[in-house]
């Protein structure tokens, strides 16, 4: 029995597995003795990128919202940036921020996100929604609400969201940055007031048990920037305090330079430690002058022009392929997003992208491919089966094409040893 497979790294052998496929024809004959190509088509593992450019290009749209608090590029641009992206990724996340969600009270903007979620899932993509609760741009018009009904329009908001978005969405931040939540003092807002009065783990309760209600199926995550002990002792309280959190989103911004791998694998051995999947959340590397180390808030730093450069693409290249190494590397890790395709549009201005804003791909962008669609990847292979109809699969955990002739069909290979039977139409 011939086996299609290419060279796997030790390191990363857990997400790897190797399944006997039996391939036969509609009418239940095997495919005996006969050649036919392997090649994978989808990793199981989530490459995530942010959606965000892609919301107006999925409702019709050509021009830009003005002041739209999503950010992204042009939806001039989204048909060549759209390309890039499915090249690269199989999750998107969409923007749910409740002050550009429901800027008015009780006209949220629903049919646009969901025809923007569509979209995706008709593109073969998982749909994560970002975030149910926060309190940076939070609406305006919870300022003239008292906590208790501040309380009531949070739960009315997550009821909502989850319900109507159900079966497209069913990956959510359930709460984002709780450790800072009830001392942020940056700007008086709701869920602050809320936080304050509830508690730390009571405010993650209610979040994750409304949600929950609304959609029990659904994957919910804890997320935070905050790489602290304060985290830690949050996951902590609310584990023993019987909340079910799904997932554990950690932040990666790297404004201020690559965190290396050293202190990488240190906070993952930290947080996989609950025995939780880990979720790289939010995933950043210049490729121009860094952020001052002084800067604490990365929101502080506001600059008029902040280019991209030969030297940091170069850089950040190298530094891209050092870092998704050592995420994929790491047994807990189930998803990376990297936080925008493209510098147009990208969050704080900052030359983030894997794409110069004039469209163009950085070195990054083919680094990550060459990673993605190459290393971790089992391109076009022939093999013969057995007199049984039988090969052998091995490869990076995923779906595979095997085509015969005129005939194909698909089969997913688990990270582990199995069989399967694939029926070829």
């Amino acid at each position: 029995m011939q086996l299609a497979s290419r060279s796997i790294p030790e390191v990363l052998r857990h997400r790897v597995g190797r399944s006997t496929v039996t391939v036969r024809t509609p009418d239940g004959n095997a495919v005996a003795d006969a050649e036919v190509v392997v090649e994978q088509v989808r990793h199981a593992f989530a490459f995530a990128n942010i959606g965000f450019d892609f919301i107006g290009f999925a409702n019709g749209e050509t021009e830009a919202t003005p002041d739209s608090p999503f950010g992204g590029a042009a939806p001039s641009t989204a048909a060549h940036l759209s390309e890039l992206w499915f090249e690269l990724f199989n999750t998107a996340t969409l923007p749910f921020y409740w002050g550009g969600f429901e800027p008015e009270r009780g006209h949220p903007d629903t049919e646009r996100l969901r025809r923007a979620a569509q979209w995706f899932v008709d593109h073969g993509c998982v749909v994560k929604g970002h975030p149910l609760a926060w309190h940076t741009l939070a609406p305006q018009w919870l300022h003239d609400l008292s906590t208790d009904e501040v309380e009531a329009a949070v739960r009315a908001r997550i009821v909502r969201e989850v319900t109507e978005f159900r079966g497209v969405i069913d990956v959510w931040d359930a709460i984002n940055e709780v450790v800072i939540m009830p001392v942020f003092d940056k700007e008086d807002n709701g869920l602050t007031r809320l936080c304050q009065r509830l508690g730390r783990v009571e405010t993650v309760r209610l979040a994750f048990a409304t949600a929950r209600s609304a959609n029990p199926g659904a994957t919910l995550l804890l997320n935070d920037f905050d790489m602290s002990p304060a985290y830690e002792h949050l996951v902590e309280e609310c584990l023993a305090a019987g909340i079910q959190i799904d997932g554990l989103g950690l932040q990666s911004h790297m404004h201020q330079g690559y965190w290396g791998e050293e202190k990488t694998l240190s906070i993952l051995e930290r947080f996989s430690r609950f025995g939780l999947p880990v979720h790289m959340t939010e995933t950043t590397l210049l490729s121009g002058r860094l952020m001052p180390r002084e800067i604490v808030d990365l929101n502080d730093y506001q600059v008029a022009d902040w280019p991209s450069t030969p030297e940091g693409e170069a850089r950040q290249a190298d530094e891209i392929v050092r870092h998704y190494t050592t995420l994929v590397g790491h047994p807990a890790v189930e998803s990376i997003t990297y936080w925008g395709l493209t510098d147009d549009g990208a969050w704080l201005g900052a030359p983030a992208g894997l794409v110069r804003s004039d469209g163009t791909p950085k070195p990054a962008y083919a680094a990550l491919r060459g990673l993605i669609k190459d290393d971790w990847w089992l391109g076009q292979t022939r093999v013969r089966t057995d007199d049984e109809g039988r090969l052998g699969v091995e490869g990076f955990a995923g779906e595979y094409r095997i085509t015969a002739g005129d005939l194909s069909g698909t089969v997913v290979v688990e990270a582990t040893d199995g069989t399967a039977e694939v029926v070829v139409t």
